[in-house]
């Protein structure tokens, strides 16, 4: 097999984001006096529903409120995503160990390198400002976000929007994500996945992805690769 791209997942995949998007939730909750607070745990929980609207539908929903309603939901969302970039923006994020340097050694070797996540482009532009100091097409050829397509992860859509828009079929590819819901995407999409589970996901079941590894610095590495590489082949 081949490999003529890699796509990766952004919210723990690139860089430990989730703590950034639970301080956003709960700022823009104390703005409007909604009396809700998401602690570690809550957001935990959460996350198996992708989405930020979601999550705000699921949790309303299984507290049994009257409220906020979906148009609701809608607006207090947008305004999460501007405090969220403006977290982003202040420094406060970095990249997980051995990213940067994965991306750069790719597009070297002439890898095609894109995006595929449940975030919007908004999240994913003020990720690549902080983190890169670029505008997020500088960095990655093709981005496929979750307000994009029909359903989000665990579904595959938003892979197969990415391989869409790389022109390449999915045995061309490979995956790198974070958590249960992204590495069923990946696979459904018929993409080979690399796991780098994040701090919120430790506990996930990555059942079906062809490497689990800390992260991009692994020692192995180049064999990790290669048996990735070899198994999607098999597949």
């Amino acid at each position: 097999m081949t490999i003529e791209a890699l796509i990766f997942d952004v919210d723990g995949t690139l860089s430990e984001t989730e703590e950034a998007h639970r301080a956003a939730f709960n700022q823009t909750f104390d703005a409007h006096d909604m009396g809700w607070h998401w602690t570690r745990a809550d957001y935990t929980r959460l996350l198996k529903t992708t989405g930020g609207k979601e999550r705000m539908r699921a949790h309303r929903d299984a507290e049994g409120l009257d409220g906020p309603d979906d148009d609701t939901i809608a607006a207090l969302h947008k305004e999460k995503t501007a405090r969220y970039a403006a977290l982003v923006e202040s420094g406060g994020l970095g990249l997980r160990p051995g990213v940067a340097d994965l991306i750069f050694r790719a597009r070297a070797a002439g890898l095609r390198v894109a995006v595929a996540t449940t975030t919007n482009r908004p999240n994913v532009e003020a990720l690549c400002r902080s983190c890169w100091g670029k505008e997020a097409e500088e960095v990655f050829e093709v981005i496929a976000a979750g307000d994009e397509v029909a359903a989000k992860k665990p579904a595959p859509d938003v892979f197969q929007l990415a391989l869409d828009r790389l022109g390449i079929t999915a045995d061309k590819a490979l995956a790198f994500e974070d958590s249960r819901n992204g590495v069923l995407s990946a696979t459904g999409a018929g993409i080979a996945t690399i796991v780098t589970p994040s701090a919120y996901t430790e506990t996930d079941d990555f059942s079906g992805a062809v490497a689990i590894i800390a992260d991009l610095t692994e020692p192995h590495w180049p064999e990790v690769l290669a048996d990735a590489m070899g198994q999607g082949a098999n597949a």
